[in-house]
């Protein structure tokens, strides 16, 4: 399986400052072509004060000009919207419990979802196309890759992606730190439609695999 992997929380920050960049770009478009218009409107005054009162020529009441095309409108709300949703905050409080599928293995499907989509996410129906290791990240930096990683993936029309949180072998009482607030952080996502435990040869309870809802791409 070639799965490109994002190990880090530093992976992640220049794509975030690609996309802060690109909308300060937009923005700075906008502007120009809004202060463009504005030095165009006060040119036509000033030649119409100029000229004065103009009478059509006889025999032309019948002729049409053609009306000028538009500017093509820039998407700089759009970008702005992306750039600050990577700085989204997931609760910690969110209690996930009560959503769980109670099995053996907790898995979670968004409501309206039949239990046969768990049943084939777990079969392994759906290709992991991408994955996200935790491993060594502090909470507050796992949970921004995650929301980072989760947006990313969603936009680029990725279906099925793999969270790898660790099994919490090397962590005092040997539990899974991260598997708990990972199960809760994905539960707040709207792009994640339903999530099981990875079976044994991709990662196991060590490891969570992500059904995403079609994005963009994926329509096109």
């Amino acid at each position: 399986m070639n799965a490109l992997t994002a190990r880090s929380f530093a992976e992640l920050k220049p794509l975030r400052r690609a996309l802060q960049e690109a909308a300060a770009q937009a923005a700075e478009r906008e502007r120009q072509r809004q202060e463009a218009e504005r030095r165009a409107r006060a040119e036509r005054h000033l030649f119409a004060e100029a000229v004065g009162a103009v009478l059509p020529l006889r025999g032309q009441s019948e002729r049409h000009w053609p009306q000028p095309v538009p500017p093509e409108p820039q998407p700089v709300q759009r970008t702005l919207d992306e750039a600050r949703v990577l700085h989204e905050s997931l609760s910690d409080e969110f209690d996930v419990s009560t959503l769980l599928d109670v099995d053996d293995q907790l898995s979670f499907r968004r409501p309206g979802m039949g239990l046969d989509v768990t049943r084939r996410l777990r079969a392994g129906h759906w290709s992991i196309q991408r994955q996200l290791d935790l491993h060594g990240l502090r909470r507050d930096e796992a949970r921004e890759a995650l929301a980072d990683f989760i947006r990313l993936a969603h936009r680029t029309g990725l279906r099925c992606v793999r969270i790898v949180h660790g099994k919490g072998l090397g962590s005092p009482g040997k539990t899974p730190v991260l598997k708990g607030r990972v199960q809760a952080w994905l539960v707040q996502k709207k792009e994640v439609l339903a999530f099981v435990q990875a079976r044994p040869a991709d990662g196991g309870a060590g490891a969570l695999v992500v059904l995403l809802a079609p994005g963009r791409r994926a329509h096109s």
